[in-house]
């Protein structure tokens, strides 16, 4: 207790206090690390019956003793390895039957500290502690798989014989409107606006996907539905025809006189002939296969908390009455089976609009009665099923507001079990990826959801910290532009509600077909389409900050997802300006050639996929961590201020040591990037470079 003694004119209170602080000085904080990765955990994954081992990393001879502790007990870990800067201390969790949390204690001359996501505390916050999920298994191949979101009708149009027609139907009080211009922008009304991409255009362009490196294709629905969105579905057994195939054309397209009082025989004939549907769903087999053959998982968009009015269950609009096949919908007949699948708030006054439950107040969206109905709990488990099983054999489901299914928390969480029992009976392989805003912790325990769009956990925090915009390009925060402290902490924080089995397949998206797109929220501009126009969304923006946002995307833990188009330069406001047209023939060739070469970065090593992350510097306007495994280790430095900055990067906290040499395999910058390999010497455990403005560097060891 010398160093106690030294503090004679102090309270014992306030010799404790400087006697922690001088301990605290002795320790090297910054070399204590851990995580749930391979590096640090074996297994990542394990069973129930299953003993774990976990690593701490602590400076070389720094600490006297390290535990862990797990279920109420303090578990001693022993010292297995050192090298030239580092010890390893290993311990031993006895297998675990239900979910475990675990932290570290350090002991330093008799004082404790602990360690957790959250890195060295003095008081721990079990919101922060590691977490084993026994028998929760992700698919190895979509943790870090690249995904690629497309939306059907704006991405290319194989098949122009499907095309929607002019006053083939009316949608929403207004008849349909095919747009014969491949580049018009869409209009601010322009929900009933169809280009005509199809399935048919995926299949020719799936060489320019493997070309760019894609791994996974997911798709925005693509079951029958009179919207070009789709997401109010009329029929979860098929794919639209109109995406698809038509073999029956028949019936007649509405002229002037027809628009208020009748619906297109054309579109009824198109949309509910079982020809046309058969074929539809063989073509859907052919693209799975094909995606298959050459190397791409297929993800589909199931909308299972609503459906729409046009729904052959509700039939609001009068496109099955009468048909031969098709019960009367609910809508149609009061006693119709199809009756319980809604929920009726006056059914004395049947029909109406008002008198069924609907999704958000959306008269078109229906909400299904789930509690009500067992019928319709069995067939949507069954659509389910059908999808990712033979002869379909998709890869999994991407779930449209999957936190509000149901008119309860219980009811909700029971479903999606059921939900992902019947899913991994059908095909063990499938993931299940989860539309949810805020916190997913609860669905995310190995018997619900897979994972989810990391809205929290990536777009929204990368986004504030590049641009300063939020996502729909509906403010602006300069408090947090820039601010590269901020950052460390959301993301710290929403990673430590994610086990590793669900961090590694988040879709990590910076764009997609709810919010602006990245590339118009770097011109730091609050808009949308109908106050600033279509054209202003590629006003001032800035490609450089463009190139560290896919920098940071594909290089951070989870599944690095991109927009169709984001790659080839398209900008847009928030819908309907984010669904413009692929840009065939007009991309931005800088912007996709580094694409491509990110992307063969991303695949080439799985530190970048699954090793483990720190941050290694957080200043303003400018941000270093590190991501690594035991075969490579990586730096990424980012520089988004408009001057030089120059940064002294500690990457010995990376296992990287004094004299070693770093090779700087991507530089970008506002104009130009480069792929050529550059030397770089380490000094002292630091990396000293300068960065031009609007500039990103990846070092590898």
């Amino acid at each position: 207790m010398d160093l106690l003694l030294n503090f004679s004119n102090m309270s014992y209170a306030q010799k404790l206090i400087a006697y922690m602080s001088t301990v605290k000085e002795y320790l090297n904080e910054k070399a204590i690390f851990s995580d749930e990765t391979a590096n640090f955990r074996d297994p990542v994954e394990p069973g129930k019956d299953e003993p774990v081992k976990v690593k701490l990393r602590t400076a070389k001879n720094n600490v006297d003793e390290a535990f862990v502790h797990v279920q109420g007990q303090r578990l001693k870990m022993d010292k297995l390895v050192q090298d030239e800067l580092f010890d390893y201390y290993e311990g031993v969790i006895p297998p675990c039957q239900s979910s475990t949390s675990y932290f570290f204690e350090i002991v330093k001359y008799g004082i404790s500290y602990f360690y957790n996501k959250k890195g060295l505390v003095k008081y721990i916050d079990h919101v922060y502690d590691f977490r084993i999920v026994p028998d929760f298994h992700t698919p190895d191949w979509a943790k870090g798989a690249v995904m690629y979101q497309i939306f059907v009708d704006r991405f290319y149009n194989g098949d122009p014989t499907n095309d929607v027609l002019d006053n083939e139907y009316i949608y929403a009080g207004k008849p349909s409107e095919k747009v014969n211009d491949w580049y018009k922008y869409p209009s601010v009304d322009g929900i009933r606006e169809f280009y005509g991409g199809d399935l048919k255009g995926v299949m020719d362009k799936l060489p320019y996907l493997k070309d760019l490196g894609v791994e996974v294709i997911y798709f925005n629905p693509i079951f029958v539905s009179p919207s070009n969105h789709k997401y109010d579905i009329q029929d979860y057994d098929y794919v639209d025809p109109h995406f698809g195939v038509i073999v029956e054309d028949g019936g007649e397209v509405l002229s002037e006189g027809k628009f208020n009082n009748k619906y297109a025989t054309m579109y009824v004939k198109r949309t509910t002939d079982k020809k046309n549907l058969a074929a539809s769903n063989e073509l859907m087999i052919k693209l799975i296969q094909l995606a298959h053959a050459n190397g791409i998982k297929v993800i589909l968009d199931g909308v299972f908390n609503h459906c729409g009015s046009f729904n052959k269950w509700m039939d609001r609009e009068g496109f099955y009455g009468g048909q031969l096949g098709y019960p009367k919908g609910a809508y149609r007949e009061k006693e119709s089976f199809y009756h319980n699948y809604f929920q009726w708030y006056d059914f004395n006054n049947w029909p109406n609009n008002d008198c069924y439950h609907t999704w958000n107040g959306f008269d078109t969206l229906p909400k299904l009665n789930y509690e009500g109905c067992r019928e319709l709990f069995d067939h949507i488990i069954s659509i389910a099923r059908k999808w990712v099983s033979p002869p379909y054999n998709a890869d999994g489901w991407r779930l449209d507001v999957a936190a509000e299914l149901g008119y309860s928390k219980e009811y909700n969480h029971y479903f999606w079990r059921e939900f992902r029992k019947a899913v991994k009976e059908a095909n063990p392989n499938a993931i299940i990826l989860a539309e949810h805003y805020g916190d997913s912790f609860d669905w995310l325990q190995g018997d619900q959801w897979d994972t989810v769009m990391n809205y929290d956990g990536f777009m929204d925090p990368v986004s504030y910290f590049l641009t300063g915009m939020e996502k729909h390009s509906d403010h602006f925060r300069g408090d947090l532009l820039g601010n590269a402290r901020i950052f460390e902490d959301a993301m710290r924080y929403h990673m430590a509600r994610f086990n590793i089995q669900s961090l590694q397949t988040a879709m990590n998206e910076l764009s997609n077909h709810d919010h602006s797109r990245f590339l118009t929220r770097t011109n730091r501009t609050v808009g949308r389409i109908h106050t600033k126009g279509s054209e202003a969304a590629a006003y001032n923006i800035n490609k450089g900050v463009m190139k560290a946002a896919v920098v940071i995307q594909m290089t951070w833990p989870g599944a690095p997802t991109i927009y169709y188009g984001d790659e080839a330069g398209v900008v847009g406001w928030t819908d309907p300006d984010n669904r413009r047209t692929y840009p065939w023939g007009r991309e931005d060739n800088e912007l996709l050639s580094f694409h491509k070469d990110i992307i063969r970065i991303h695949k080439s090593y799985q530190a970048l996929k699954t090793g483990s992350l720190e941050f290694l510097l957080t200043d303003d306007w400018v941000l270093s961590y590190g991501r690594w495994d035991q075969n490579h280790h990586f730096v990424i430095a980012i520089n988004i201020d408009e001057k030089e900055r120059q940064l002294s990067i500690p990457v010995w906290r990376v296992g990287i040591r004094y004299k070693d040499e770093m090779t700087r395999i991507l530089f970008t910058d506002i104009h130009n990037y480069f792929t050529e390999n550059k030397n770089y010497r380490v000094d002292n455990g630091y990396l000293t470079v300068k960065m031009p403005p609007y500039s990103t560097m990846i070092f590898m060891k």
